[in-house]
């Protein structure tokens, strides 16, 4: 689970190989848990962090879509007009989750991302014919009594100034990211990942000015301040991220690789609590535990 794209895997440089794999991957789930707190205190709309973001990280993205090109060729046909598809659902996922912080808190928004871990496999059963393991049907009732409790759906007392309407928005934007994994995964291979992300981001950009024009919501012209926090949002939680965590997991078991990605929804409800000051009641904390309890029950399903 997570708040961004995967990124294409970058090959362990000597610098990285210097540090323990678990350390790169904390630090990197760290800087992820980052982008709801920069999103959240940039106070931009939805689709207005959705573009700035993707519009400051595809310089690097095309960066290393040219270094992939000059050594697996071009992309097929195949793995363009489907990461464009798959950008739509990544531009969703940005925008609503955007939409989903400042009603519900950083942490619980993110937390509530899980649910695509549920929709991802029904879809791979709808379309690929590709039955869901048992630890999965096991913990699909949990993750979802969790996202009910740290929703605010079970009762009072729930943070934020709209939580239901936070918690719909979190969800819907755990489907749009459900959609692009499918997508992407349909692509296939790994030999044009930059330049299937490249072109999904694009996607998503344009979604975000989609959305975010008829509406109002769209800033092009953002404040120093604004546009300082988005740019800590597009480096810091998105790209150095991402970098540390794909240096990282080749180096892991998929085990505990799976694990230690889990320290993102931590870290973005604990990292709400303690800077900016978000009380989530004590049911939603426990829908918390819930939820990553059941993602980690139900992740260490995967293999290698």
């Amino acid at each position: 689970m997570t708040t961004t794209a995967p990124r294409p895997t970058i090959a362990p440089t000597p610098l990285t190989e210097r540090f323990d794999p678990r350390l790169l991957a904390a630090l990197g789930s760290f800087c992820i848990s980052l982008s709801s707190v920069f999103i959240k205190v940039s106070h931009a709309s939805g689709s207005t962090s959705a573009f700035w973001r993707c519009l400051l990280a595809l310089p690097v993205l095309v960066a290393l879509a040219l270094l992939e090109r000059r050594k697996a060729g071009p992309a097929p046909r195949r793995r363009v007009l489907l990461p464009l598809l798959a950008g739509t659902g990544l531009g969703l996922d940005f925008v609503l989750w955007g939409e989903a912080i400042p009603r519900i808190g950083a942490g619980i928004a993110t937390v509530l991302l899980a649910v695509q871990v549920v929709i991802v496999p029904l879809l791979a059963f709808a379309f690929l014919r590709e039955r869901p393991a048992k630890r999965f049907l096991l913990a699909v009732p949990v993750l979802l009594a969790g996202v009910v409790l740290a929703g605010g759906f079970a009762g009072s007392g729930s943070f934020g100034p709209d939580p239901v309407t936070g918690a719909v928005f979190a969800m819907l934007a755990g489907a749009g990211y459900a959609v692009y994994l499918f997508l992407i995964r349909l692509s296939g291979g790994a030999g044009a990942r930059a330049q299937s992300l490249v072109l999904a981001t694009l996607s998503a950009g344009v979604v975000a000015v989609v959305l975010g024009v008829p509406t109002g919501t769209l800033d092009l012209s953002p404040s120093p301040a604004t546009f300082g926090w988005l740019a800590a949002l597009a480096v810091v939680g998105q790209l150095i991220g991402w970098i540390l965590i794909s240096a990282a997991l080749p180096r892991m078991s998929a085990t505990t690789g799976a694990t230690l990605m889990l320290l993102q929804p931590v870290g973005a409800v604990l990292l709400g609590i303690g800077l900016l000051g978000e009380t989530p009641s004590a049911l939603q904390l426990v829908g918390c535990a819930g939820v990553v309890a059941a993602v980690c029950f139900a992740g260490r399903t995967r293999r290698g």
